[in-house]
């Protein structure tokens, strides 16, 4: 018998032969029907996020021939499962563009530094592991009970603009999904009283970098069911894990509540992000209103009587 995690073949005999040649055995139907069921179900799963990350990279034009992408890779079930579908897409595609894995340590205490470089080196990909304490940093500043998602995020985004400059990387990819998009846009509009999310292209301010999120039409359950198929090997933010009065997980249980309660909810809500009309709004910078002009007759053709009826 073949003993998959010692990688080696063992002979097996007695009563642990006869089990095993049962449990696989043709006439045990259950055994083969589970293991095609399991097989067809990742199959029909991976098929519709490539598709969704297909659709996203053609309606954005997200990735061109000759592009070298930076894909950021935090250890997180997301940033998995977008480079193991770029790769797939890369190796399908009828253009040529070049995937550079890169991840940023931040060194927060217990990081399994191994991790990462022993999982991309089985891949074959080209990566970096960047170094950079932006913990401490957050720690330092950040009162104790606070939120440290903002002077985080704008560190590690900082380091990796930087970074994606150094190699000449035509694009970043970040792994937010359209549960994320969706989120943002809730918590610009509670929050900071902005109606804006994430878009899934991004040109940097300072026009050096474009970002691109390859997964912005996949959902998050979609994703964390792959991540559990596939068992990649996650790794927990001890920083953004360790806090229980995030916002953003208040804005994500009500968009669950919402979910559970009108089925299809989020994805109706994500659909509006690219159906906006700036003339139902009220931004001055986006539709014109001052200038709105109706064109009158100047001589009036008034009723004679006071009841008119139409």
């Amino acid at each position: 018998m073949i003993d998959a995690s010692l990688g080696r073949c063992t002979a097996v005999s007695g009563p642990a032969r006869d089990n095993f040649m049962h449990t696989a055995s043709p006439t045990n139907s259950s055994f083969f029907k589970d293991t095609r069921k399991q097989d067809y179900s990742l199959n029909k799963l991976r098929k519709r996020l490539q598709r969704n990350v297909g659709k996203a990279i053609a309606d954005f034009a997200m990735i061109e021939a000759g592009d070298r992408i930076m894909v950021c890779l935090s250890g997180g079930k997301d940033s998995y499962a977008m480079l193991d579908i770029l790769i797939n897409l890369r190796d399908r595609a009828p253009i040529e563009f070049e995937l550079i894995a890169v991840n940023l340590d931040q060194k927060q205490p217990d990081f399994p530094e191994e991790v990462l470089p022993n999982y991309l080196e089985a891949l074959g990909v080209p990566y970096y592991i960047l170094e950079r304490d932006t913990y401490s940093v957050v720690k330092s500043v950040i009162p104790e009970g606070k939120t440290t998602c903002g002077l985080c995020s704008r560190l590690r985004r900082g380091t990796l603009y930087g970074f994606a400059e150094q190699i000449g990387a035509s694009k970043i990819a970040l792994g937010h999904h359209r549960d994320d998009i969706v989120e943002t846009l809730f918590l610009n509009l509670f929050f900071a009283g902005k109606l804006k999310a994430m878009p899934p292209k991004l040109l940097s301010d300072d026009k050096k970098n474009i970002v691109i999120r390859p997964m912005a039409y996949c959902k998050e359950d979609d994703i964390a069911q792959y991540a559990e198929a596939k068992a990649f090997p996650i790794i927990p933010c001890n920083l953004c894990g360790s806090q229980t009065n995030l916002q953003r997980q208040e804005i994500k249980h009500m968009l669950q509540g919402w979910e559970r309660q009108y089925p299809g909810r989020i994805e109706t809500i994500f659909k509006a992000l690219s159906s906006v009309s700036p003339s139902q709004l009220a931004d001055q910078n986006l539709f014109n209103f001052r200038d709105l002009k109706l064109e009158v007759d100047t001589e009036p053709h008034l009723p004679e009587f006071k009841v008119v009826q139409l």
